[in-house]
């Protein structure tokens, strides 16, 4: 991608009003644009992060221990189904809308409602179980104070996964190998080391649920790490437990936190409503036992950058930057510009995704700043006194070395 022809502003100055770091790196560095309180746009950059995070997580699902298939649900849901689980009235952050005839519906927050009525038309028997759906899509939560940019917005990208079971046996054993596939992607992401699997409660569904909770000053939650089994409680577990419930430790370590993903085991308590029902090989009616599992996608994204910065900028991880190369010629002569134009083309012809400042009215100090803000993981340079050795310079945006890399090494070298 040619720099010149990027649709993006940087900014220099930090933004007035903004409560994290990561709302602000990434307005600044033309990431995402605010359009409201808590509605976002994701611009070029912003989207190619949250397409790479999206391929981690869909990855993840569809392989084996998840075998999850992919499908993708209506946003715009009848109010019937709402209430034939209580929810129309209980849930408080669910937008409601009129259509024609005065008829109402809801935009998805969630998709238990839709998902168990699916269902219905496919589950049969105990032959049909398990099975695991997921979808990447869109919700919409009327959050009475949407803040801290995409941690918390009103509108936002989500991965939720429904399995069924025959079983609860079942559910139990598919429930702890979502944990490790989720603990997978947050390390696939690179916030792995700052990620705790975090007890919560199960509130009707079973004893505990899981959430897992990113370190982060921006965050709202407060977590509490047992030293020596490293879990994390929640503050409700906490006041019910002097112990940590998972091995007995009785220390532990008080952190805010921002939650990216949550796990519960629903059991019958959407596939009651509508009578979702399996025959079992003794050939009685049983209800389906249920699970879910979300992750926030785009909150997912804010949480990389509030790990994962420093006082210049972003930092991503190689995973699920926008471009692994940032090229850059300082020089405006024909060899520079032929040798960096060479290298581009070969960077592009050996798959590596590169972003080319081919920006003549920029001086070399704009560039350099601009390229520590984006945080694109190789900064590589050429100039006259480069080519003097056949070598360009590499710079890793998370170290503060520079090495000379011969020209004919460099595609190995990133």
């Amino acid at each position: 991608m040619l720099q010149s022809k990027l649709f993006y502003k940087t900014t220099k100055n930090k933004t007035a009003d903004i409560e994290s770091v990561s709302h602000d790196l990434l307005v600044r560095a033309g990431f995402i644009d605010q359009l409201m309180a808590g509605v976002y746009t994701f611009l070029p950059l912003g989207l190619k992060v949250l397409k790479n995070i999206e391929n981690i997580i869909r990855k993840n699902m569809q392989h084996s221990p998840v075998n999850g298939q992919e499908v993708l649900m209506p946003v715009l849901q009848p109010k019937e189904n709402w209430q034939k689980t209580g929810r129309w009235e209980s849930l408080d952050i669910l937008f409601k809308i009129k259509g024609s005839g005065e008829k109402e519906y809801a935009l998805g927050a969630t998709h238990e409602e839709v998902v168990s009525s699916l269902a219905k038309k496919s589950i049969f028997s105990y032959k049909d179980l398990p099975v695991s759906l997921f979808q990447i899509q869109t919700k919409f939560r009327d959050e009475l104070r949407a803040k801290s940019g995409i941690l918390r917005t009103r509108e936002f990208l989500m991965k939720d996964l429904y399995s069924f079971h025959s079983t609860q046996e079942d559910l139990d054993k598919y429930y702890e190998k979502m944990i490790k596939v989720y603990l997978n992607i947050f390390k696939e992401c690179g916030i792995g080391k700052m990620t705790y699997q975090t007890l919560a409660s199960g509130g009707s569904f079973s004893r505990y649920s899981d959430e897992f909770q990113t370190i982060t000053e921006a965050g709202e939650d407060t977590i509490y790490i047992c030293k020596k089994c490293k879990i994390a409680i929640n503050k409700e577990i906490k006041s019910e437990n002097e112990k940590c419930p998972k091995c007995g430790g009785g220390e532990f370590e008080e952190k805010k936190a921002v939650e990216v993903g949550n796990i519960f085991k629903l059991g019958t308590k959407f596939s009651s409503p509508f009578d979702l029902k399996f025959t079992d090989k003794d050939a009685t009616e049983k209800l389906v036992i249920m699970g879910c599992y979300g992750i926030g996608l785009s909150r997912l994204m804010g949480a990389v950058v509030e790990v994962s910065h420093d006082q210049k900028g972003i930092i991503w991880p190689k995973t699920i930057a926008p471009f692994l190369v940032h090229l850059i010629g300082i020089e405006n002569n024909k060899k520079v510009s032929v040798v960096t134009e060479k290298i581009y083309n070969n960077l592009q012809r050996e798959k590596i995704e590169v972003l080319y400042d081919d920006r003549q009215a920029k001086s070399v100090g704009e560039k350099f700043a601009e390229a520590d803000l984006m945080g694109i993981p190789f900064r590589i340079v050429i100039s006259e006194k480069t080519l003097k050795t056949n070598s360009v310079e590499v710079k890793e945006r998370s170290k503060n070395n520079v090495k000379l890399v011969k020209i004919n090494q460099l595609y190995k070298y990133v």
